[in-house]
């Protein structure tokens, strides 16, 4: 260990090492650097690994006395040695990124655990780098989209492509020390659900959370009023008759109540046939013996079965699909070879969602009684509409026609649906595909993502 004042303490460190190297040869690639860079927990130390007698490899970690302390005590010791050396303050860093967690309020308990696990608890890094040569450090095992959100929350916000190593790379890439990234934004640009499964930072998550919880909130206006005006024609208070919604169909907050009426979840019809109006109160009306499912072939409402000459065929509880009522479910379009499950809704017949679905986790918690078992029985006959997100750098003419080209002509889909927009040399497309199965859909993706300046390529639910 070694005693230095604090402006001279890198020095003697340095010093050390090249008297340690000087009697054993040292291993370069087993050098750890962590006075010039310290942990993100303080820590400070400088490892090597050297060649000893009889060929033995040995450990040696040197550092100050000031330097051991705060590796044996932790933050604890950095009241102590505040401001010593010229080093940013790391406790006043580490305290920022609790803040950063601390700042959204409706995290719940198990999110605030993890979040604050993953950002102010982490004992290993990688060093990355801006294009100008900053150096930056996160947790290991984080993304590209987590760098965005650690240099500004705005720029994170409108990520809509990212380069490393001058390469475009998927948001999710994880970062290696050494790499130097490049984040393009673009302000019609805005964070999905899919993003939380590209971070891997505290920050990150909340942020995100936070601007889907708002995105939630301002489209459960629209329900609410909607919500408001039935309430009224029906001279039913709103708080009340909103409590026994609440409890009925087992939801958390008014928020989601409003968010499932606006995005069309449930209508305001489906939901005031299950209820009468009794004293000014809403009273559930009590729930009719389910009847048999009919035996006659019905009609299939999805769009894409409704054209001759197209067959899909399904197993239901082991029994023929064409034996019951059923359509697919708009929120996440089956396509053939997904996993799915039906789920008998309470006027519309079944319904078939993919097992991954976006609603298929409250579905399945809230409704099991009423899932039942879905295969496909594979065809080649069958097509599929299938939608894909793709966004990537605008060079110049010919963006569309690569991508058309692409599909149609080399592929031989037929596109049904193509919107794309551009702005700042970037741009962001939908595209709906006809597909035979999940194979054919995959290859789609990886077709169109491995064209010049394509960033990314997802399938929207």
């Amino acid at each position: 260990m070694i005693d230095a004042p604090p402006e001279k303490e890198k020095l003697k460190c340095w010093q050390a090492y090249s008297i340690v190297t000087d009697v054993h040869t040292p291993l370069p690639e087993r050098l750890k650097d962590w006075i010039t860079m310290p942990k993100s927990n303080g820590y400070e130390s400088l490892h090597t690994t050297v060649i000893g007698p009889g060929g033995r490899y040995v450990e040696v970690q040197i550092r100050t006395e000031r330097m051991d302390e705060i590796s044996e005590r932790g933050y604890a010791a950095h009241w102590k040695y505040k401001g010593v050396n010229n080093q940013p303050d790391v406790y006043e860093r580490w305290l920022d990124s609790v803040r950063e967690v601390l700042d959204d309020p409706n995290s719940d308990a198990i999110e605030f655990m993890t979040d604050f696990k993953n950002n102010s608890l982490f004992q290993e890094e990688v060093y990355v780098y801006t294009p100008k040569g900053d150096m930056k450090m996160l947790p290991k095992g984080a993304t590209a989209l987590d760098f965005a959100f650690n240099i500004h929350t705005d720029i994170g916000y409108h990520c809509i492509s990212i380069k490393v190593n001058n390469k475009l790379v998927p948001m999710g890439y994880k970062l290696v020390n050494g790499d130097q990234v490049q984040i393009f934004t673009s302000k019609n640009q805005k964070p999905s659900e899919d993003w939380l499964k590209m971070v891997a930072t505290g920050k990150a998550k909340a942020k995100i959370r936070s601007v889907m919880k708002e995105e939630r909130r301002r489209k459960g206006e629209i329900g609410k009023e909607a919500l408001e005006r039935k309430m009224r024609n029906l001279k039913v208070d709103f708080e009340e008759g909103v409590e026994v919604l609440l409890k009925y169909f087992q939801l958390n907050s008014k928020i989601d109540l409003f968010y499932m009426i606006a995005v069309e979840d449930k209508s305001i019809a489906d939901i005031f046939r299950k209820f009468k109006v009794e004293a000014s109160k809403l009273v559930e009306i009590a729930p009719e013996v389910a009847k048999h499912v009919t035996d006659h072939v019905t009609e299939v409402h999805q769009e894409q079965f409704r054209k001759p000459g197209v067959k899909a065929r399904l197993m239901i509880n082991a029994e023929p699909a064409e034996r019951f009522e059923y359509t697919f479910a708009t929120c996440c379009n089956p396509v053939q070879g997904d996993d799915i499950f039906a789920y008998l809704t309470a006027s519309a017949g079944l319904k078939i969602h993919r097992s991954k679905c976006p609603n298929a986790l409250h579905l399945m918690a809230q409704y099991g009684y009423r899932i039942m078992k879905a295969e496909w029985v594979m065809t080649e006959d069958a097509s599929f509409v299938a939608e894909l997100k793709i966004t990537g750098v605008d060079e110049g003419v010919g963006v569309i026609e690569r991508l058309t080209h692409q599909l149609s002509s080399q592929m031989g889909l037929n596109i049904r649906k193509f919107t794309i927009e551009g702005d700042e040399g970037y741009f962001e497309g939908t595209i709906k595909l006809m597909v035979k199965n999940t194979a054919q859909l995959e290859r789609a993706i990886q077709e169109l993502g491995n064209l010049e300046n394509i960033s990314t390529v997802t399938r929207v639910s």
